[in-house]
């Protein structure tokens, strides 16, 4: 019995590096897998702020383009006021026309 000892020891030992190789090989495969989780969040994060900036962006051209419109609906309002004005001269002019015509016969 003496003499199988070793050999049941030898065995274990090999078991048991068997194991311990199998657990450092999955424990590698766990952190090359966390570390790919890791830089795949950290490039969401990239997007997720360059979207937020191109966002702002949109946002200040929104705010941009409202304003011209505003200041444009003025501007219009403004020249029918003016249209308004040059046409009831036009026709007032034709009236002094016509009235010039007749005191001119």
């Amino acid at each position: 019995m003496a003499a199988g000892a070793p050999e049941s020891q030898s065995r274990f030992g090999h078991s048991v590096k068997g194991l311990l190789t199998e657990k450092v090989n999955a424990c590698g495969t766990d952190v090359i897998a966390l570390t790919k989780q890791v830089l795949k969040g950290s490039r969401s994060s990239e997007l997720l702020g360059q979207a937020a900036r191109n966002m702002v962006l949109q946002e200040d051209a929104i705010l941009h383009s409202e304003d011209s419109l505003r200041k444009m609906a003025i501007i219009t309002t403004h020249l029918q006021y003016q249209q308004e004005a040059i046409q009831k001269n036009v026709e007032l002019s034709s009236n002094l026309q016509d009235q010039l015509k007749h005191l001119l016969k």
